[in-house]
């Protein structure tokens, strides 16, 4: 990241004790296209977060099944998408807007993602970036739709987005972005990421502990002791 060299990121608050290691990120794009631009976004992304230290891994969804409840379960690209979900403490989700919406191969990953694996939860209390491509004018409505996702799975999902108009023309041949506004936002959006990363990454149990579901399971214990 060449361009980010003179650039100094405050990206946590003085006096608030975080865990040691890197903040562990997982990117998820949705084409497979030889050069898919959302996945190019997805890669100027990690280079970014890399910069700021983050430590990044990528999810192919090269082969995942289209999602079927449970007769894939055990296919191994279902399993690989589900463990790299549970080592994440927050995840950038980079779509190309097709038909309005985010791309199916999009909304099959994240379907693939359980709010819940009995006791643990592998999206709840992870901070999340939104990103999307389209051919044309610039149009919000794939991140929109991603963002009802990112809260219905109960992640944080930050303020800010990133929405890259005619992505065919933001892109150099080597893949890298090219100098405008569009990837001004992408940094912002990555530095806003991080922070919230940092803030929430030790206390994701607390912010999303629930009296309903303490309740819940308050009231299956007793009626388990009444069963002895």
């Amino acid at each position: 990241m060449k361009y980010l060299e003179s650039e100094k990121f405050n990206l946590t608050v003085e006096g608030v004790e975080t865990s040691a290691h890197k903040p562990r990120i997982l990117i998820l794009y949705g084409s497979l296209r030889k050069r898919s631009y959302s996945r190019l976004l997805a890669e100027e992304a990690a280079g970014i977060l890399e910069y700021m230290g983050a430590d990044v891994k990528f999810y192919n969804p090269d082969g995942l099944p289209t999602y079927d409840y449970d007769r894939s379960l055990e296919h191994p690209k279902v399993q690989g998408l589900r463990e790299l979900s549970l080592w994440s403490e927050g995840q950038v989700w980079s779509s190309p807007e097709l038909h309005g919406n985010m791309s199916g191969l999009m909304k099959t990953q994240i379907d693939w993602i359980p709010l819940s694996m009995g006791a643990v939860r592998p999206t709840q209390g992870r901070s999340l970036a939104l990103m999307q491509v389209s051919g044309g004018s610039q149009s919000f409505n794939a991140v929109n739709n991603m963002r009802v996702l990112g809260r219905w799975m109960r992640m944080i999902t930050i303020p800010n987005q990133s929405s890259v108009a005619k992505a065919y023309q933001e892109f150099n041949e080597d893949g890298s972005m090219k100098e405008s506004d569009f990837r001004d936002r992408v940094v912002d959006v990555m530095e806003e990421l991080m922070r919230f990363t940092y803030l929430t990454r030790d206390h994701a149990d607390f912010l999303v502990d629930r009296y309903s579901e303490r309740k819940d399971a308050h009231n299956k214990a007793i009626e388990a002791m009444n069963e002895r």
